[in-house]
């Protein structure tokens, strides 16, 4: 684990939450802090999901093969061997994308990770959230995750030539990685109080980066 704990922010686990029918999913669950894995387990648990844990990139690799089904894989940037370094856990993250795209992945980053949540959403990282993160958003995001999981799946099902599937899917997953990039840079530059050099620096890119950012987000100052 890399940075402060994920969820609830309150120490304990969330609340039981009523699954909706047909919206539950099979989560993977990467963290190394058995503590923390056991109470996002409990609180995804509660919201119905099925939950396979791993506590390393190695096992969780093993994971995806031996269930085809996991639909959303959450995972923490600071896996062992280099608990404290973002190495492993975007090592997984790449390679998840690449033989295993139909799991969506959110990683979780701590503090004065945000070039690595850039570097994660442009290996294929579906979302990330930053640590602390409530059981709510956790939840919010999962739910993201899984609707468009399957409605990927859908598309699959409804017969759609393969080319025009490959279109479909590669305009909607653009489209949300754009999403996730947006919010991590507004996220960033709200932290920094609009400070392109500083934002530039948590980013690791130039600040010319960071205008192109802001020009292709539409993001003022009067955002903030």
């Amino acid at each position: 684990m890399n940075g402060s704990t994920a969820t609830p922010r309150s120490g304990t686990p969330a609340q039981p939450v009523a699954s909706e029918p047909g919206r539950s999913g099979h989560i993977l669950l990467v963290e190394d802090d058995q503590a923390l894995r056991t109470l996002l387990r409990t609180t995804l648990q509660h919201a119905g999901h099925t939950i396979t844990e791993a506590a390393n990139r190695r096992d969780a690799l093993a994971q995806v093969q031996n269930h085809p089904d996991i639909s959303v894989a959450i995972v923490d940037l600071g896996l062992p061997p280099m608990e404290h370094s973002t190495l492993e856990g975007l090592a997984l993250v790449k390679t998840i994308a690449q033989q295993a795209d139909q799991v969506k992945t959110i990683v979780l980053t701590g503090q004065d990770e945000d070039q690595s949540a850039l570097e994660a959403i442009r290996e294929g990282a579906f979302d990330f959230l930053s640590k602390p993160a409530s059981a709510q958003v956790i939840l919010n995001a999962v739910k993201r995750a899984l609707l468009f999981h399957r409605k990927e799946k859908d598309l699959q099902d409804s017969g759609v030539a393969r080319l025009q599937f490959n279109a479909r899917y590669a305009d909607g997953l653009k489209t949300v990685r754009e999403e996730a990039e947006e919010k991590l840079i507004r996220q960033v530059l709200r932290e920094t109080g609009f400070n392109v050099y500083q934002s530039a620096g948590k980013l690791g890119v130039k600040r010319e980066s960071i205008y192109y950012f802001m020009k292709k987000f539409g993001i003022t100052r009067d955002d903030h």
